[in-house]
C-alpha cells in the first residue's frame, strides 16, 4: 500500500513540474481563409505577399474586384483595346518593376482562368490579373530563380544548341590544325579538365531528369531557391552539390591549365574548354528529355575516360 501511495505522489509531482507550453494555435483554429492560403501554396507554391519581378514587356492588371466583374468582358487585358482597358482602370506595369501579391481569388463562373491574383507595385498601383497572365509575365524576385529562367527557356536551348555545336565544332577543328591542347583530344596531363566536362554532362542529365519525373518539386525549388544542398530534398540537393562542384572543379581546372601552359596557350585551352562544356550542356539537357541523354552519358563517360588514359600513358 505504501509503494502504491509513494508511485502516485511521485506521479502527482513530475505531473506538477509538466509546463505545457504557451498554447499555438492549430489547424482546428485556422480561419477558412488561412486553411485556403495554405491549400493554395502547397499547389501553386506562392501566397499572399510573394515578390514578383515584371519580366514582360509589361503586365496589364485591373482596379476593379473580379467578383464585380462581368467575366466574359475581361478574359485578357492583352487583347482588349487601349481604349477599353482606360475604361476598366487599368494599370500598365512595366518590365522589371517590383511587385508583391496582395491578395488571391477564386472566381468559378470564370472559364478563362478561375484564379485572379491581387498585385500591388505600392500603396497606391495595384490591381487585378489572371494568374496565368500574371506568370507568363513574372519571373520570382531572386536571382537564383531568374538565372532557372534563362536556362529553362527551351526555345532558348534549341537556339543555343545550334550555336554552339557549330563554333565549337569549328574551334576544335582549327585548334587541332594548330596542334593546340584541347581536351578529349590534345589534352594536357591533368584530370581536372574531363572531370569538369564529366561533371557538366551528368548535371544536365540530373536537371532534366527532375524536369521529368519531379516538376513539382523543381517549380517548389523554383519559387524557393536555396543553394544549401542539406536544406533540400535529395534529388535536388544532388543537384544543387554537383553545381556547387562544378564551380570548386573549374577553379582548381584554371589553376592547373595555368601550370602546364603559358598564357596565350592557356586562353586558348580554356576557350576550347568552356565550348565542350557548353556542347555537353545543351545536348545532354535536351536529349534527356527524350531519354537518349542516359545511355549518350555512358557512352560518354566510357568515351571520355579512355581518352583521359590514353593521355596519361604517353
Amino acid at each position: 500500500m505504501r509503494t502504491i501511495v509513494r508511485l502516485l505522489l511521485l506521479s502527482f509531482l513530475f505531473t506538477g513540474c509538466y509546463n505545457k507550453g504557451p498554447l499555438t494555435p492549430d489547424a482546428w483554429d485556422l480561419t477558412r481563409q488561412q486553411l485556403d492560403s495554405i491549400s493554395f501554396y502547397t499547389t501553386h507554391h506562392y501566397s499572399q505577399n510573394y515578390n514578383f519581378v515584371v519580366t514582360g514587356d509589361s503586365l496589364v492588371v485591373v482596379e476593379q474586384q473580379p467578383e464585380g466583374m462581368d467575366i466574359p468582358d475581361v478574359v485578357s487585358a492583352e487583347i482588349e483595346s487601349v481604349g477599353k482597358e482606360r475604361q476598366k482602370d487599368s494599370i500598365v506595369l512595366r518590365r522589371h518593376e517590383h511587385i508583391v501579391v496582395a491578395d488571391i481569388r477564386t472566381v468559378s463562373a470564370d472559364s478563362i482562368d478561375s484564379v485572379w491574383v491581387k498585385v500591388a507595385r505600392d500603396q497606391l498601383t495595384f490591381g487585378w490579373v489572371h494568374e496565368s497572365e500574371l506568370l507568363a509575365k513574372v519571373s520570382p524576385d531572386d536571382p537564383i530563380s531568374q538565372f532557372i529562367d534563362i536556362f529553362s527557356d527551351v526555345h532558348l536551348l534549341v537556339f543555343l544548341a545550334f550555336c554552339v555545336v557549330i563554333v565549337a565544332a569549328y574551334g576544335v577543328r582549327r585548334l587541332l590544325r594548330k596542334g593546340a591542347k584541347i581536351v578529349h583530344f590534345n589534352d594536357i596531363p591533368s584530370f581536372y579538365p574531363t572531370t569538369l566536362c564529366l561533371l557538366v554532362a551528368s548535371s544536365a542529365v540530373l536537371y532534366s531528369s527532375i524536369q521529368l519525373f519531379g516538376p513539382e518539386s523543381w517549380r517548389h525549388f523554383y519559387y524557393h531557391p536555396s543553394l544549401n544542398p542539406f536544406a533540400l530534398p535529395l534529388h535536388l540537393g544532388l543537384f544543387v552539390s554537383s553545381v556547387w562542384a562544378i564551380v570548386i572543379v573549374a577553379i582548381a581546372t584554371v589553376d592547373d591549365v595555368s601550370k602546364h601552359l603559358s598564357l596565350g596557350e592557356t586562353i586558348l585551352y580554356l576557350g576550347g574548354l568552356a565550348a565542350i562544356c557548353a556542347v555537353n550542356y545543351v545536348v545532354f539537357s535536351i536529349t534527356t528529355l527524350y531519354y537518349i541523354g542516359y545511355p549518350l552519358l555512358i557512352v560518354y563517360y566510357i568515351f571520355a575516360i579512355r581518352r583521359l588514359m590514353q593521355q596519361e600513358s604517353i
